[in-house]
């Protein structure tokens, strides 16, 4: 007898699109629910190729493989993956003593430093001396400075070091899409011809060149920028981001590595003169990336600027060109059909959060239809607003490194300062930051709409040096604390503190 737990749970799931989205969705789905005879079908276009540039993500990748039941081990080898213990941002700011910082992904070793740093950093707010320069505060900018791995080496550390990941996109797309036809899945490499809908106006049937007529309970859109399904036969349309977010092209090339050189775990983003640019270690070769916007710079100009950046500027090497419409939709679940990935929008890849917000929307898609009693559009239009929620607050938190920069070199920088139209959930924020009033008060009210943590939008801040007194307060630091107790844990737990590169060399060694 069917419970009424699972009456909800469609039995035929169809994804349309495969790339990191559609793999990652047909992974979790089959995880979740082909115990319960769900069928899980994808159906990709050999036609159609894949963004495939996105290689870094935040600690939630993690839960992810957890999930899915995918061990490092088997995994990371097979797509040249690293880890990653946060990301350093450099020239962003130009003030003396905050020329670049380190935004760390967070450990319990960290819980005294960040009380420590966010209480300096509220003093020095209200004009108490007080340095509040992040990095010397946090244990994993101390790894990335001395190119220590994340993942410590022995089991008493065991979970108590958050941290990301660096892969190659386009081996971990086929890595997935191994393992979930492993688990079951109906792969179908086909080109969608019509997608057609009921007189209720929900998808019906789509129709493909060689496999014909399917249908499915659910719609899964992981078309990309295209958004066949959601997009083209259901209407939504992009809500932009134009008016804050000012990057809308982005070129990437990839170089080589010494490989036998240390591995810094981190990924950099650099300012240049109309954006920046990313650089990401894999254990084989580095991925490099400028995001700019077209407004400012030429494409050929762009491409010099970055070309010159990387010292390429006589060597024969294709950069690829992309075009990025940077916003969102507003229904991410419309009828029969849920967008995943690039259909449902795009934030430029600052903070690596196109994969975290693809990995909660596919969860909470499996949460709701598990568990409500009842499918209806209150239920669609509760997951549409848990998901704008996140979209909206990665927005916010983006939109702030552009706006809180201090650069005056370039028109580029100046208009993201003086022109950007923020949200008013992050005008109150920074209203509230650069006046005497409760910052953390603040961030608590705004409550679900935020998506980073408090001490995330304190090194944000702090980090580019916003706040007052002068350069000097940059060096006076009190975060010792933060050093001492990195030096403890090396004296106390020095051989689980492991050289990044060694460890990786070794996880490569491992049979799967």
């Amino acid at each position: 007898m069917e419970s009424d737990m699972s009456k909800h749970i469609p039995q035929k799931v169809l994804i349309v699109g495969g790339g990191t989205a559609g793999w990652m969705t047909a992974n979790l789905m089959l995880a979740a629910w082909a115990d319960q005879g769900v069928q899980v079908s994808l159906v990709e276009s050999p036609d159609v190729g894949i963004i495939g540039v996105g290689e870094g993500s935040t600690p939630v990748l993690k839960r992810f493989f957890t999930m899915a039941g995918i061990p490092e081990r088997e995994w990371m080898p097979a797509c040249n993956a690293t880890y990653k213990a946060g990301i350093r941002f450099i020239g962003w700011s130009s003030r003396p003593g905050y020329e670049s910082y380190f935004h760390p992904f967070f450990s319990t070793f960290d819980e005294h430093p960040i009380r420590t740093f966010l209480s300096d950093a509220d003093r020095h707010r209200c004009n108490q001396a007080s340095g509040v320069h992040p990095d010397p505060y946090f244990l994993t900018s101390q790894l990335a400075n001395d190119k220590l791995s994340p993942r410590p080496g022995l089991g008493q550390l065991k979970d108590q070091i958050d941290y990301g990941y660096h892969f190659d996109s386009g081996l971990l797309g086929e890595f997935l899409r191994k393992q979930a036809v492993k688990k079951g899945l109906r792969y179908i490499r086909d080109h969608v011809e019509v997608v057609e809908r009921g007189r209720d106006g929900a998808i019906s049937q789509i129709t493909t060149r060689a496999s014909g007529a399917l249908s499915a309970d659910l719609y899964v859109d992981c078309t990309g920028f295209s958004g066949l399904l959601i997009k083209e036969a259901l209407g939504e349309r992009l809500i932009s981001f134009k008016n804050n977010l000012f990057n809308d092209s982005a070129m990437a090339v990839q170089t080589p590595m010494d490989t036998n050189a240390p591995i810094a775990p981190e990924t950099r983003s650099e300012a240049l003169s109309a954006g920046w640019v990313w650089n990401i270690p894999l254990f084989n070769r580095y991925g490099n990336g400028y995001v700019y916007s077209s407004d400012f710079i030429s494409r050929d100009a762009a491409e010099t600027e970055f070309r010159a950046h990387l010292g390429l500027l006589e060597a024969d090497v294709a950069v690829r060109h992309l075009s990025m419409p940077v916003g969102r939709i507003e229904n991410h679940w419309k009828h029969n059909c849920v967008a995943i990935g690039l259909s449902q929008g795009f934030i430029e890849p600052l903070e690596a959060t196109a994969l975290m917000t693809v990995q909660l929307s596919i969860e909470n898609i499996i949460s709701f239809l598990s568990r409500a009693p009842d499918i209806n559009q209150s239920l669609r239009e509760t997951y549409n607003a848990n998901v704008n929620n996140v979209i909206e607050g990665i927005r916010d938190y983006i939109v702030a490194h552009f706006m809180m920069n201090s650069r005056s070199d370039t028109d580029y920088w100046r208009s993201c300062r003086n022109d950007s139209q923020p949200s008013e959930a992050l005008d109150s924020l920074l209203r509230a930051w650069h006046s005497s009033d409760d910052f953390q008060a603040e961030l608590v009210r705004q409550g679900a709409r935020q998506s980073y943590t408090p001490a995330s939008w304190y090194c944000l801040l702090a980090g580019y040096g916003r706040l007052p007194g002068g350069p000097s307060d940059a060096v006076a630091s009190s975060a010792a604390s933060g050093t001492l107790g990195f030096q403890v844990l090396k004296q106390q737990h020095g051989d689980s503190l492991v050289d990044h590169r060694a460890q990786l060399k070794a996880l490569h060694s491992l049979p799967s």
